[in-house]
């Protein structure tokens, strides 16, 4: 993991006074603007954050190119601290993080190098829904199913919701999932799945729908619990919250699942102008809105609720403010 030290050091190497002088309309004409990706690709993270970059630059005056760009490493956290401590500070680069990474800098756990209330939040398209599945020959359908005998889950990285999902499940609910972890991506834990690998995993169900829609429909997967806003056509299945016992158990759930309120965030570092901040703040609502956009988010099977930058700041400050007692409860879930 690379120290504070080398980080601020790398930063010199990015002069931007030049461009912090320009004016806004001036600014983006003729410049690329790079959304970087911190997950493998084909999952959803990686789905939305190039249907919006394909969009979002027909919406900023001066009509920059718009790349994405994938950068891995650390579950997504070397995207996260290079966005907030090495990448321009001038709106040329917006990052796709994480949404489980301000959960546990919230926590005080070691690994992010950020401030959630640092970051300048650009909007997301909807928030998520967790959930957890299981596979049809796992010999487990339900949550009772699962109290009563032990079914392997995969996972990616420890600490990320593909493992803190099935850990609160056993913590809140009494399951006896054995969770293996250190599978690349969401496509990796699925291929475990037909392999017969592993039994189950967390996913979200927008992903499920969007990139599974047949194991749904053949009932090659079953959904036990979920956790986040309750979808209108997830019927009978309880969420995580409900399954837990007490108040300071839900409270608990509450914050290691914050990360459904982010959904999948857009954000830019530190120290951006404020009047480019409105720019692209303003850019990424006109793309939610954008006919032809919606058009292909349908298509891919992506729904759209957008949460706007202004919201997204307001959840980071509520995930700073929980309460000591909380953290330090949560802490161990997701470490």
């Amino acid at each position: 993991m690379m120290g504070r030290r080398a980080i601020a050091a790398m930063g010199l190497l990015w002069p931007c006074a030049a461009a912090l002088a320009q004016t806004p309309p001036d600014f983006y004409k003729g410049r690329t603007l790079t959304v970087l990706i911190g997950v493998s690709p084909g999952g959803e993270y990686d789905l939305q954050a190039r249907l919006v970059a394909r969009f979002l630059g027909r919406h900023i005056p001066g009509g920059p190119a718009v790349i994405a760009q994938t950068m891995l490493g650390a579950g997504g956290l070397t995207e996260a601290n290079y966005l907030y401590n090495i990448a321009p500070k001038d709106g040329t680069f917006i990052g796709m993080i994480q949404n489980a990474l301000p959960v546990m800098q919230a926590a005080g756990l070691p690994g992010p190098l950020f401030d959630p209330q640092g970051f300048n939040w650009i909007g997301s398209i909807a928030p998520t829904v967790e959930t957890l599945a299981l596979w049809h020959t796992s010999g487990a359908a339900s949550v009772e199913d699962a109290r009563q005998k032990q079914v392997i889950i995969g996972a990616v990285g420890r600490g990320g919701i593909t493992d803190t999902f099935p850990r609160l499940m056993n913590e809140f609910a009494g399951t006896k999932f054995k969770i293996v972890t250190g599978y690349p991506g969401g496509n990796d834990v699925n291929l475990a799945m037909e392999r017969g690998e592993v039994a189950g995993r967390n996913n979200t169900w927008s992903s499920w729908k969007a990139t599974k829609r047949k194991w749904l429909d053949d009932k090659t997967i079953r959904i036990i619990a979920y956790e986040g806003p309750k979808p209108a056509d997830l019927k009978g299945v309880p969420s995580l919250q409900e399954l837990a016992g007490s108040a300071e158990d839900r409270l608990t759930v509450k914050l290691v699942t914050a990360g459904t309120l982010y959904g999948r965030p857009l954000t830019l570092p530190p120290g951006v102008p404020p009047d480019r901040v409105a720019i692209l703040r303003r850019a990424f609502m006109a793309v939610m809105n954008d006919p032809d956009f919606l058009k292909e988010a349908e298509a891919a099977g992506i729904e759209v609720d957008a949460v706007s930058g202004e919201r997204l700041g307001e959840v980071s400050s509520e995930l700073i403010a929980t309460p000591p007692a909380v953290k330090a409860r949560a802490r161990p879930l997701i470490e």
